[in-house]
């Protein structure tokens, strides 16, 4: 169970941090010296990394599984 709220924080601070990106994109335009667009790219993917991450540790671990048609066990 806390496995899955890890991921859905991880997965909320990516989506938080794509906007926050956005907004530093479109209101630093013509501002040449700002990074806040890049630094924002850095936590999004060290976020997606840790999200991959966590994911792959749950299928390793068992925690999660598929529950799609095509991957029925017998």
């Amino acid at each position: 169970m806390w496995l899955k709220i890890i991921i859905l924080m991880l997965f909320l601070g990516v989506v938080i941090s794509l906007g926050s990106g956005l907004r530093f994109l479109l209101k630093d335009m013509n501002v040449p010296e700002s990074k806040r667009t890049l630094y924002a790219l850095g936590v999004r993917i060290t976020l997606a990394a840790l999200l991959v991450a966590c994911i792959a540790y749950g299928f390793y671990s068992g925690i999660l599984h598929s529950q799609a048609p095509w991957d029925n066990r017998i």
